[in-house]
């Protein structure tokens, strides 16, 4: 009965406006449940979609916030009908830690698009608490949205493959282009997109990566793998290379036109939207209707192709680029994100940092 009585308090790192600047913030940790999993972080990836809400770029920003969405820990406590996890599991979480169950969605096991889903964090839990994310000591989840990391694997490695991993991983299997042979493109090379690379060519597909830029030609074919690289504007290599591809995934987070590489299309051929864009895109029709092209979107990944997921880079030994930092260098960090200065995501180390102010 005492242990009811006592709150238990957790320390993280939080935004408390839009300025988006985190400094140590000491909030109340959910008793575990019967159906939940005490993890103490290790580490915690950065992505994109944090700076979006901590700067409240999308209007939807409830402060203080402890953001962080790529979690990875020791299990210290199960509930008492948890079965997948003991103390001791190194495990993941992801973007989500609660969906409805019922809805058509969650039928099939893709709870990403559940309408009632619960993010890990500027969101509030079921029991009108906020949820708080993996820039912390520590954090409760359903055993539903926690995942086993594979043995062997690295945590820091690990914690990328959460969203960035998934979120690529996901469209590559559900529209049935993970076979050999195929000829894809990849728009944007950065946390997301240089995961988009790896996958593909584990995949055995031919890829092309297409930036605006001709800074990161040499990372992209001797460091990822890629067989080439075309700047955007260069239009007499975009001519070479129309009606070439079978696919495109588009993880750019900014505004840019479609057509160009709508062009680059084969027929059927798919451009898969990744980035969270606050502004209307435009096209003009005939550059789908001439082709039979699909514009079409992916959104992170369901528990079981996060699953999935983490086994294929076990299974063909995959890992993210990295850099590692310690939480008093967060701020510096997501400075550095927003400019693109990261190869290829940045990765706290929670458990080695000093968390207190």
């Amino acid at each position: 009965m005492g242990r009811m009585e006592v709150e238990r308090k957790t320390i993280g790192w939080a935004a408390s406006d839009p300025s988006g600047i985190l400094s140590p913030y000491i909030y109340t940790l959910r008793e575990t449940g019967p159906e939940d999993v005490h993890i103490r972080i290790i580490c915690c990836g950065i992505c994109h979609t944090d700076l979006h809400h901590t700067k409240n770029d999308l209007g939807t920003s409830n402060y203080p916030m402890v953001p962080g969405h790529e979690v990875v820990g020791e299990v210290v406590e199960v509930g008492s009908g948890v079965s997948k996890f003991t103390v001791g599991d190194i495990v993941g979480v992801g973007c989500l830690v609660g969906c409805c169950g019922g809805c058509s969605p969650c039928e099939r096991d893709l709870e990403q698009y559940c309408p009632k889903k619960i993010w890990s964090y500027n969101d509030v839990y079921i029991d009108g608490q906020p949820t708080q994310g993996g820039f912390a000591k520590a954090t409760v989840v359903h055993q539903k949205f926690v995942v086993k990391i594979p043995e062997g694997m690295a945590v820091e490695q690990a914690a990328p493959l959460l969203c960035a991993g998934v979120t690529v991983y996901s469209p590559l299997s559900h529209f049935g282009l993970k076979k050999p042979g195929l000829r894809g493109g990849i728009l944007g090379l950065g946390g997301v997109g240089h995961m988009g690379v790896k996958f593909a060519k584990a995949m055995g597909h031919h890829v092309t990566v297409i930036s605006s830029s001709n800074k990161k030609r040499e990372e992209a074919l001797q460091d990822l793998g890629a067989d080439d690289y075309v700047i955007g504007s260069d239009q007499s290599k975009m001519n070479e290379l129309a009606d070439s591809m079978d696919y495109i995934i588009d993880t750019v987070p900014v505004h840019h036109a479609l057509e160009p590489y709508l062009s680059l299309l084969r027929l059927d051929g798919k451009l898969i939207l990744m980035g969270v864009i606050n502004n209307p895109l435009q096209f003009l029709s005939p550059m789908v209707m001439i082709g039979r092209k699909v514009i079409t979107g992916s959104f992170i990944g369901s528990m079981k192709e996060t699953e999935e997921m983490l086994e294929f880079c076990k299974e063909k030994g995959l890992s993210s680029i990295i850099e590692v930092v310690k939480m008093d260098y967060v701020n510096t960090a997501l400075e550095r994100l927003e400019k693109n200065d990261v190869r290829y995501r940045f990765v706290v180390d929670v458990e080695g940092s000093k968390l207190e102010a």
